[in-house]
């Protein structure tokens, strides 16, 4: 059995890690690199970078910052925020990401997700959704959840899956930093639906919510950022409580 993967994020604006409620109320929370160097130590199994205004200032991603946090790492690192295409994605590659995270771009463009699997293989592309649930129906945004689609959360993923994303990082809007659990029933229906893992995003505020979305939402990884910026949670202690409660982890 795969092991449960454990992930902080790193959500960048202005070069600071930061860190909001329901995707407002930005505060600043820490230096990223020393962040990203700290995580590594205590046992991440990745990190991941989302540069959260990159899309909706219609710039590129801070690759010079990306370059600084990988020196510090050895884990896998996961960029995203602004890639809309093969050279940014290259561009990032060389700076030492081992993985791009497509969003914004890749639901106004979808063939970006073919053209990178094809590019740089399945493996390297990760999915990010934003999703806020109203009316019974997961409602896809983009620009750092600042403007809604046509799009639905589940049509979306599997069409992803087919164009070659390796990953789906799924961040519940109604669940983000509240720190009430993950959307479960949602994470349950889309890896019953998908074959690749699937990240839960949005709302961790226990030990027991990583529990809950590896075991009710079927996750394969569990990412979160405030509980761990903040130290209300230490990654070595969120994996031995795992471990005695029967879920495979890297100690």
């Amino acid at each position: 059995m795969l092991a449960k993967r454990i992930i902080p994020c790193l959500d960048i604006k202005d070069g600071q890690t930061v860190k909001g409620v329901n995707f407002v109320e930005i505060k600043a929370v820490g230096d990223p690199v020393e962040l990203g160097a700290l995580y590594a130590e205590q046992g991440a199994d990745e990190l991941v970078f989302l540069d959260i205004t990159a899309s909706h200032e219609k710039r590129k991603t801070l690759v010079d910052l990306v370059r600084r946090i990988a020196r510090n790492i050895n884990i896998p690192f996961t960029v995203g925020g602004g890639v809309t295409e093969i050279a940014d994605a290259d561009a990032l590659l060389s700076a030492g990401a081992d993985k791009v995270s497509v969003n914004s771009a890749a639901v106004r463009n979808p063939n970006l997700i073919n053209d990178l699997a094809l590019n740089f293989g399945k493996q390297f592309v990760v999915c990010a959704i934003d999703a806020r649930l109203a009316n019974d129906c997961w409602t896809v945004t983009v620009n750092g959840g600042r403007i809604p689609t046509d799009k639905e959360l589940f049509s979306w993923a599997k069409e992803a899956e087919n164009r070659g994303a390796g990953e789906i990082l799924f961040t519940s809007m109604n669940h983000d930093g509240t720190k009430g659990g993950f959307a479960n029933n949602a994470l349950c229906m889309l890896s019953e639906s998908l074959s690749i893992p699937i990240i839960a995003s949005g709302g961790a505020g226990t030990m027991e919510h990583f529990y809950d979305t590896f075991t009710i939402g079927k996750a394969d990884a569990g990412l979160a950022a405030s509980i761990f910026h903040y130290k209300e949670i230490g990654i070595p202690e969120l994996k031995a409580y795992l471990h005695e409660r029967g879920i495979v982890v890297r100690l």
